[in-house]
């Protein structure tokens, strides 16, 4: 598949898109759309930091790409003051690198490490003590006669940010004094995002047409965003540049995101279960094959929302589509379809049938 058609919808972001974000993130936390609870958690530690004048505790935020954890580190920084400084872990190759970030930080400063679980072993070792006693252990020589120097660093906060918690190690996550989940957003956080980037882009949006994309959103603020940006595109092209819900409609079916937000990948998979596999079960290879895409496309980019969504539920015997698939697809089940019971119980692995 063409990357193009996967852009629309993927919750995934090049440097160009990054660019057009960064024109329409909130800069602080009384601005931030969602995540109530992680707002409120963040605030108290944040304000009580900095009533004793010393930085916050280091800070990790976990959940799916596009759900704002690269926003909230820079409104991190913002509400405390501080410089900003930004890397990730495939970044960090070597421990050198990160010792040479950490050696360059000044008093205060928050360092933000996005896909901190990418980062490399040795660096990772590094950052232990650099977290605990703000120190690195520079290595000087190699061999038996290799040196260790210790270097004092400026106290900092960390905000690490990861899609992935479960492959970090327990040392590092235990280091981080508050951990915040990032959880997808509800179509009502979407419209006010929508409405508020609608402005900053001077954009007539009409209410309708933002619920409209919302709903679509897969409940992500990046594909919101994206998505107004397209219906946009559509209005000025096509139409007298104002966003009613017939444009946004019109927009969306160009760009193939129906009113689940299922894109044609998500309908290639699913009208391949229902259809050559009868609703499963079938083996994520297997099913991947009939699409024609690497499994590893299909297990990471189509199927967490559609299980999220209800149309595949994982089992041990594999995929297996659900009701909800039958309906959504204009298709009537067998009498033998595997819904039933087996879709009830999620496999969180899922290997056994793959």
């Amino acid at each position: 598949m063409a990357e193009h058609e996967r852009d629309v919808v993927s919750p995934e972001a090049d440097l160009d898109e990054r660019a057009i974000e960064g024109a329409l993130r909130p800069r602080r936390l009384e601005d931030f759309v969602g995540q109530e609870r992680v707002r409120e958690q963040l605030s108290l530690v944040l304000r009580s930091a900095q009533r004793r004048g010393r930085a916050p505790d280091h800070i990790l935020m976990s959940g799916p790409p596009g759900l704002g954890k690269t926003t909230l580190a820079m409104i991190i920084a913002a509400e405390l003051g501080a410089p900003l400084r930004i890397t990730s872990g495939p970044a960090i190759e070597r421990s050198g690198d990160l010792a040479a970030v950490l050696s360059t930080l000044q008093e205060g400063e928050v360092l933000f490490l996005d896909e901190i679980h990418r980062m490399a072993r040795p660096a990772e070792e590094m950052l232990y003590v650099a977290m605990e006693d703000y120190r690195v252990d520079v290595i000087v020589g190699k061999g038996p006669g290799a040196t260790a120097i210790p270097l004092d660093i400026a106290p900092f906060t960390l905000v690490g940010a990861t899609t992935r918690a479960g492959l970090l190690p327990a040392p590092l996550r235990d280091r981080f004094g508050f951990v915040a989940h990032m959880d997808f957003y509800r179509p009502e956080e979407l419209r006010r995002i929508i409405d508020r980037s609608a402005g900053l882009l001077g954009a007539p949006l009409e209410e309708d047409a933002a619920v409209e994309i919302a709903r679509r959103s897969r409940g992500t603020p990046r594909i919101a965003n994206r998505l107004l940006r397209r219906v946009r595109d559509y209005a000025e092209v096509r139409g007298d540049g104002r966003l009613t819900l017939e444009v946004a409609r019109a927009a969306l079916s160009l760009y193939e995101v129906d009113e689940e937000g299922l894109d044609r990948l998500d309908r290639a998979v699913l009208h391949a279960l229902l259809r050559r596999f009868r609703g499963g079960p079938v083996g994520l290879s297997t099913l991947a094959v009939s699409v024609g895409e690497e499994p590893e496309t299909v297990e990471v980019v189509a199927e967490p929302f559609l299980v999220r969504s209800g149309f595949i539920a994982r089992t041990p015997r594999g995929r297996v589509a659900t009701p909800e698939a039958w309906a959504h697809m204009g298709l009537t089940p067998p009498p033998d379809a595997a819904f039933g019971a087996a879709a009830l119980f999620d496999d969180p692995e899922g290997e056994t049938g793959g």
